[in-house]
């Protein structure tokens, strides 16, 4: 198995919105294309069940 040692950049069409998914040691992050920002979620947060905290405290924190 090849170990996941440095960021893995795929592109994907979600809709009419083109987005960059960033696989990396820490997590993983969707963004739109040409972006910095966007959704993150760290691989701990995922196996410890607290995915869906941690997404809805990004989301709570970029509302308006």
């Amino acid at each position: 198995m090849t170990p996941l040692d440095k960021p893995l950049r795929r592109q994907l069409q979600i809709g009419d919105e083109t987005y960059t998914l960033t696989l990396d040691p820490l997590g993983l992050k969707l963004a739109r294309k040409g972006r910095r920002k966007g959704m993150e979620l760290r691989w701990e947060d995922l196996v410890n069940g607290d995915a869906a905290l941690a997404t809805a405290l990004q989301a709570s924190l970029k509302a308006p």
